[in-house]
């Protein structure tokens, strides 16, 4: 009986509400200016004593009802007293998920969500202040596609906030890719294949282009990698992966000439972020292919642009390597070796010399004879 005098009394007086003052009755109009402080007070300990009843009376159920509705109480005036605050509205919008119920059907957790995106940034050129705000809009796309099972608005939750970004300003990579493998698992190539090339446009980080081209790869669609590929190579002609990447899909798929053709373009690039592993990657192709005259002049190309330890040593090495079928042999290693020594003594490079030495006493001690 007490409960329910004490569930009545809620209700009249929406006890539930975070604030006080807006604790009013429910049965007539009672507005916040008609409640003076001693009945303020009163009902916040009308309140106060149905919390402390149900802790000592309650069941599970009932006590945990009332640390949720207390919880929400102070959620509610955390992101009341600061609507920017989002690491509230993620707990905010956690807590609510976390005790969903059929009875709710989403809506709870939902109108969260659609508060916390409500309030944007307070600047649309610094791209610093979007950074949190974004994943509010992630978590609410995920939490519809994997708990309430809504796809479609899972992709509206994503068009409407890639028209909220400032994308003259900046962009976000991630929001893109995440909307257009939705689109994916949607089974709506179509609409994630214009979602790619929009963000390309508007966006055209290096992630984009991997990412398409991962799709793409995956279907098979072979000739939409080499068109996208020509894209990325365009508009970042310097990034070695991309390069390496490119030739290693026309290795592949069988294309030797053109794998060939894609090292020689790369190589002959102005700038590079990280030519060694292209070269690196072009005699290793050679070799590959049991091309070895190939790959001796792609040693020697590399040679007149760099005198580098390191490339003395695996050219040295791949000689070694190659005497064993027939062809260089021991001497033509030596040969390298002795090249190498000279040049570094002319250049004075001391500690390079006791890293090429080392690599050819290992070779000696290996394959050598007592007298070498």
């Amino acid at each position: 009986r007490a409960r329910v005098i004490y569930k009545h009394a809620l209700a009249l007086f929406n006890l539930g509400a975070q604030d006080p003052r807006k604790r009013m009755r429910t049965d007539i109009q009672e507005t916040a200016q008609d409640l003076n402080e001693l009945e303020v007070q009163k009902r916040e300990d009308l309140y106060k004593s149905y919390v402390s009843f149900e802790k000592k009376h309650g069941d599970r159920q009932g006590i945990e009802d009332v640390l949720l509705t207390k919880q929400r109480a102070e959620y509610s005036k955390r992101v009341e007293k600061d609507p920017l605050d989002y690491d509230a509205w993620f707990e905010y919008a956690k807590l609510e998920e976390d005790h969903e119920t059929k009875e709710t059907t989403h809506a709870r957790v939902r109108d969260v969500y659609e508060k916390a995106v409500s309030n944007l940034p307070p600047s649309s050129t610094e791209k610093q202040y979007w950074k949190r705000y974004i994943y509010l809009w992630i978590n609410y796309a995920i939490y519809e596609e994997l708990t309430a099972r809504d796809l479609h608005r899972a992709s509206m939750v994503y068009e409407t906030c890639l028209n909220l970004i400032p994308h003259a300003k900046f962009s976000f990579a991630k929001v893109w890719i995440y909307a257009a493998k939705l689109h994916v698992r949607r089974r709506d190539l179509q609409s994630a294949r214009k979602l790619f090339g929009k963000a390309i446009g508007l966006c055209g980080k290096e992630t984009i282009f991997t990412e398409y081209i991962a799709l793409e790869l995956a279907l098979g669609e072979i000739d939409r990698c080499r068109t996208l590929y020509t894209q990325y190579l365009k508009a970042m002609p310097h990034n070695c992966t991309a390069w390496k990447r490119y030739a290693e899909l026309e290795h592949s798929v069988g294309e030797s000439e053109r794998t060939r053709a894609i090292y020689e373009l790369a190589i002959s690039q102005p700038a590079l972020d990280m030519p060694e592993m292209l070269w690196k990657g072009y005699i290793d192709f050679e070799i590959g292919e049991c091309e070895n005259e190939h790959a001796r002049k792609l040693y020697e190309r590399l040679l007149d642009r760099t005198g580098h330890v390191k490339v003395w040593i695996s050219f040295a090495q791949f000689e070694g390597t190659v005497a064993v079928g027939g062809e260089g042999g021991l001497q033509s290693c030596r040969k390298i070796f002795q090249r190498a020594y000279q040049q570094l003594k002319e250049e004075g490079m001391k500690e390079e010399r006791v890293l090429l030495l080392d690599a050819w006493r290992v070779l000696e001690k290996d394959r050598g004879d007592a007298k070498s």
